[in-house]
């Protein structure tokens, strides 16, 4: 029994090797396309975005425009942290 555990966890171990050495390439970026996302680009080479909801394409530069315009609000930070509320669980 016990060379039956060692013979599966040994192919199970070498099969997912092997889904591995095979799947890598096939799922893994080119090299100039990695090269290419290590610089950035201006706003305008961006070009638009479909943003959804019903308002089709919209250009980076406007949602950018929009961004510092309407910037998210950002919420107080507690100085003392609250206690947790205890309470007695029951049965």
């Amino acid at each position: 029994m016990d060379k039956c555990c060692y013979w599966f966890c040994g192919g199970a171990a070498a099969v997912s090797l092997a889904v591995f050495v095979i799947g890598f390439p096939l799922a893994a970026l080119s090299a100039s396309t990695v090269a290419r996302a290590g610089k950035p680009m201006p706003a305008e080479a961006l070009g638009a975005v479909h943003v959804g909801g019903g308002f089709g394409n919209v250009p980076v530069t406007k949602l950018m425009d929009y961004y510092i315009s309407h910037p998210p609000k950002v919420q107080p930070v507690a100085t003392t942290p609250v206690a947790p509320q205890l309470q007695f669980g029951g049965c």
